[in-house]
């Protein structure tokens, strides 16, 4: 059957990762997603490279790898929306769509007309979310926002790396820009939540997503641990605040993570390191007693995993039940069974790199299932198409459009 979405169109406006993840998850989930792109550069993104998507012969496109990881499934379409032709092209495209994507600065849409209030009028059942930095109200909603930015701003930072003095210490952000990410997955969710009130009530509404609020949400049990003690948490690496043994452990040639969530997972751990007096302890005998005796258990538990390999560690704790596994590169990730079983790793067709890689939607369903249609666009590959199906327009008058500059 055809994905959940495949009734819905969406105008996507937004450049380069948090307004274009929610657009590309929209596009996993059967919508028709246009891109609308500035003539000539395109996507910020795409310039984001090194490294950049290689041809059928190995040589470098005018594309980054960075621009693929979230354009999957759109049509792109180049126009000029400084242009009063060109916004009048986005209005009639936004009468036409279910859905309009953006994260353009506070008013910079409303200047030409293309605001949510400007639209609505024309589709009062469109859903227009927008994506800033802060937002559409309060004191910093005229300001940038960038995803490191934002890591800091919004306590991320705060949290991540190793305690001030020992190696490697300070504020660290996360190696992928999760501020972005998380407020596409917000963003997303939003308008399904959206589209879904619509087929109640048959309008349309504005939805305002900011990276600061999304980030702020991310801290999760972090947000909750300051506000149990009004404490600000602090930055304690690769450990956990709430639970002991939660943490990675040096072997013999490696690493290996042990995740002991609650005491039976950890008496399970005993076992396999043959140490039943470490259930008995008093000091270890409950998770509270093991996070307010950290180091001591860190010590032992180091020790005792130095001595065999991670292989075997993996193993053992495999067999009795207890959470572990590797610190995989990349490389290792695209190795293991279970993600050679689920096929996360794509091969979509691409126009000029023949087989692009990509990774498959970790959305699964059972009836209406995700189809992978369409790679990552290259820049205006479907302008003549949407101008021409969607707005009706003939070759010459495309054709003029192009001697203007505004496609």
């Amino acid at each position: 059957m055809a994905g959940p979405l495949s009734h819905i169109r969406v105008l996507d406006l937004s450049r380069v990762l948090a307004g274009p993840w929610a657009g590309q998850n929209l596009a996993d989930l059967g919508a028709e997603v246009i891109k609308v792109e500035r003539p000539k550069s395109g996507d910020d993104s795409r310039a984001f490279g090194p490294p950049w998507v290689k041809d059928t012969e190995g040589k470098d496109t005018r594309d980054s790898a960075y621009f693929t990881s979230a354009n999957r499934g759109k049509k792109s379409i180049t126009l000029n929306m400084a242009d009063p032709e060109g916004q009048r092209i986005v209005r009639e495209l936004a009468r036409q769509s279910d859905v309009l994507i953006e994260n353009y600065k506070f008013g910079d849409l409303a200047r030409y007309g293309l605001g949510y209030d400007d639209l609505k009028v024309i589709n009062p059942g469109l859903i227009y979310c927008s994506v800033t930095g802060f937002g559409q109200t309060g004191p910093f909603k005229e300001r940038p926002g960038y995803d490191f930015m934002i890591q800091g701003m919004g306590g991320m930072m705060s949290v991540t790396g190793e305690p001030d003095g020992a190696p490697g210490g300070g504020p660290q952000r996360a190696g992928v820009p999760v501020a972005d990410i998380i407020t596409g997955m917000y963003a997303s969710i939003a308008i399904c939540a959206a589209i879904a009130s619509r087929e109640r009530t048959g309008r349309g509404q504005h939805i305002d997503c900011a990276l600061l609020d999304s980030q702020i949400a991310l801290m999760s049990y972090q947000n909750a641990n300051f506000f149990s003690t009004g404490k600000s948490p602090s930055r304690i690496g690769n450990l956990h605040p709430n639970i002991v043994p939660y943490q990675p452990f040096r072997t013999s040639d490696g690493s290996v993570i042990v995740a002991c969530g609650n005491d039976n997972l950890y008496r399970r751990l005993c076992d396999v390191i043959q140490r039943p007096d470490l259930v008995t302890d008093e000091r270890f005998a409950t998770n509270g007693k093991r996070v307010e005796n950290r180091t001591e258990m860190t010590r032992i538990l180091q020790e005792i995993f130095s001595t065999r390999s991670t292989r075997e560690w993996v193993g053992d704790l495999e067999a009795a039940g207890v959470a572990n596994g590797p610190i995989n590169t990349m490389a290792e990730v695209y190795e293991e069974p279970q993600v050679i079983a689920r096929g996360i790793r794509l091969e979509l067709d691409h126009p000029v790199a023949g087989k692009l890689s990509g990774v498959a939607s970790p959305m699964r369903f059972s009836d209406t299932t995700i189809e992978y249609r369409n790679a990552p666009p290259v820049l205006g590959q479907h302008t003549e198409e949407v101008l021409g199906e969607k707005l009706g327009l003939s070759g010459d008058e495309i054709a003029a459009l192009r001697v203007k500059g505004l496609i």
